[in-house]
């Protein structure tokens, strides 16, 4: 469509929202937990009880769904609660298919999980099409889970072709987006039937909310089932938090280009560095998953790098150690660029290799981040 807003106007706006009442342009904050009825005995308004519902969710919520180009979204109290949700709407015996490197915290809770639920999980490499058409079992396999680019070696997953994949053995696709957010790539354009966010991360920005969201392309049976998994637990955004959450979005845009521009430009300056064994970074043209991130993303490859120290786990602790720019903490996707020894973390059965630190490049001066790298390294 001509007229169809671009992601910054719809992000800044939050879709224009001017409050009826007031006239105000920020949304109000709703703290009731309850609501009047009407004479009659209905809820006119649709608002019964703050558990399954909260004015103050519609406008994240809304702003999310304009984003994904989906039919409907739903704040969780944190991304784990808005993943865990998805999981907790199969049945005993369904088989699922998950990534092999992803989100540790989910992974962990999928093994367990997975053991009481009675779930068959096989985690393969999902970035390797024949590895997830070998593990497909048409009829008995219900999800495939992926997370693209995958956290923390930034592996990237050919969407559109899981998903012709997934669909043709009777599985839908949920991809976990938290790391390119709606603003490089939607996952629900490229055919998936659900899109999770860690809205803690980029969505938020700014380190100071826990959040989770779900985004669906239709509302389906499915869709009933994960509205009412959120309602029957409990698992709801704090009205404080929603709001929060809605002002960190209004600058998604223009954050998440510009980490992107920052990762770029250090991965660029990182990889010939001679204390880096490796730089793990889609935007490479040298990366293995450069030409598939180019085509299945728009706008640059995320604010999310890896590198590899020469030395080993000694080596990379002692270089997170000198740096001070970079701060030595978990999560990512804030304004702050922050460092990790991602398998100190994850501990015993990590996947990821002992070298490696986990870069979340915020919006600083990339000048000032590339010089503390610098001096970091040149302490080993």
């Amino acid at each position: 469509m001509a007229n169809e807003k671009q992601p910054a106007t719809l992000a800044a706006q939050a879709l224009g929202f001017i409050d009826d009442t007031t006239q105000a342009v920020v949304p109000p904050i709703y703290t009731a937990t309850t609501y009047q009825r009407a004479a009659d005995n209905s809820f006119p308004t649709g608002n019964v009880y703050s558990r399954p519902n909260n004015p103050t969710y519609h406008p994240a919520e809304d702003l999310l769904t304009a984003l994904e180009k989906g039919a409907d979204s739903m704040l969780f109290a944190s991304g784990m609660a808005a993943a865990t949700a998805v999981f907790q709407t199969l049945k005993t015996g369904d088989h699922v298919i998950a990534p092999k490197v992803m989100y540790w915290s989910l992974r962990n809770w999928l093994k367990q999980f997975a053991e009481r639920w009675q779930l068959a999980i096989d985690f393969v490499e999902t970035e390797d099409l024949a590895q997830v058409e070998a593990a497909l079992q048409p009829g008995k396999t219900k999800l495939v889970w992926l997370e693209s680019p995958a956290n923390p070696m930034w592996s990237v997953t050919d969407i559109a072709a899981v998903c012709q994949l997934a669909h043709a053995a009777g599985a839908k696709v949920a991809v976990d987006s938290t790391v390119a957010t709606p603003i490089l790539c939607r996952p629900l354009e490229l055919g998936a039937d659900l899109v999770m966010h860690s809205a803690t991360k980029y969505l938020n920005g700014h380190s100071d909310v826990i959040a989770g969201a779900l985004v669906t392309p239709r509302k389906d049976e499915w869709w009933e089932q994960l509205t009412a998994v959120r309602s029957q637990q409990g698992g709801v955004l704090g009205p404080f938090e929603a709001s929060l959450l809605l002002r960190g979005m209004r600058t998604l845009d223009l954050r998440v280009k510009a980490a992107s521009r920052n990762a770029l430009a250090i991965s660029e300056a990182m990889q010939q560095h001679p204390a880096i064994a490796e730089v793990l970074y889609p935007g490479l043209p040298t990366n293995p998953y450069h030409a598939l991130a180019k085509q299945q993303m728009e706008g640059g490859f995320t604010g999310m790098v890896s590198i590899r120290i020469k030395g080993g786990a000694q080596a990379a602790i002692a270089t997170a150690a000198q740096l001070n720019i970079f701060k030595r903490a978990t999560s990512l996707g804030g304004v702050e660029s922050l460092v990790e020894h991602r398998a100190s973390i994850e501990g015993e059965g990590t996947p990821v290799p002992d070298d490696l630190l986990r870069l979340s490049i915020g919006i600083e001066a990339v000048e000032d981040l590339i010089d503390d790298l610098n001096q970091a390294l040149a302490s080993l």
